[in-house]
């Protein structure tokens, strides 16, 4: 049996494209967020999943029903965004005029959250994961992912800082001789020529 856990982000929105913060806001995807989510189920064909769990958030339950992976999907609430407070649709560079030393990492967000808050969310559904040895979907967001993966590897939520996360990319996480690790990242389908 195969335990893995593969995380998938929703496809473009237009606050992803323009690099706004998109936390709470219930953004659709755009008509590029569509192909690209179709695409990611191409790539996750004949992939078979034991449970999905989906953020409520239509952007991320539109890339779960696009891909092919919405029956028996169960909407799992601690996956929603990273609660972006007073910075909600601004880009960083917008904040970085006001706060020019500001890092969502380590300062988290005015009327919204923290690194350590979102892993105490993700901490529940980590342990879920960890726990049942099984194939896991989770369908969700750039910035929760992030501090997802950093919590499946034992470290800090601020870790999530260093894995760059694009719009409808895969991720696996997995074990190697019981030690929980990155197994894919970032898996765009677009190969290394696009970057």
């Amino acid at each position: 049996m195969t335990h893995r856990v593969i995380l998938l982000r929703h496809g473009e929105t237009a606050w992803s494209k323009e690099k706004r913060h998109t936390g709470l806001s219930d953004i659709p995807l755009t008509g590029a967020g569509e192909r690209q989510a179709r695409a990611a189920g191409e790539r996750l064909a004949g992939v078979t999943v034991d449970h999905v769990l989906v953020s409520p958030l239509i952007r991320a339950r539109s890339t779960c029903e696009l891909a092919g992976r919405a029956d028996g999907a169960t909407v799992e609430r601690a996956l929603v965004e990273w609660d972006y407070g007073e910075y909600e649709g601004r880009t960083s560079a917008d904040v970085r005029a006001e706060r020019p030393d500001w890092s969502l990492w380590r300062d988290g967000c005015p009327g919204g959250e923290d690194a350590a808050a979102v892993a105490a969310r993700v901490d529940p559904v980590v342990r879920r994961c960890r726990e049942e040895p099984v194939t896991w979907l989770l369908v969700a967001h750039g910035h929760l992912l992030r501090v997802l993966a950093a919590r499946w590897c034992g470290l800090g939520p601020e870790a999530g800082a260093l894995l760059q996360l694009g719009t409808a990319a895969i991720c696996v996480l997995a074990f190697e001789h019981d030690v929980p690790g990155i197994q894919r990242w970032n898996d765009d389908g677009a190969g290394l020529a696009a970057g």
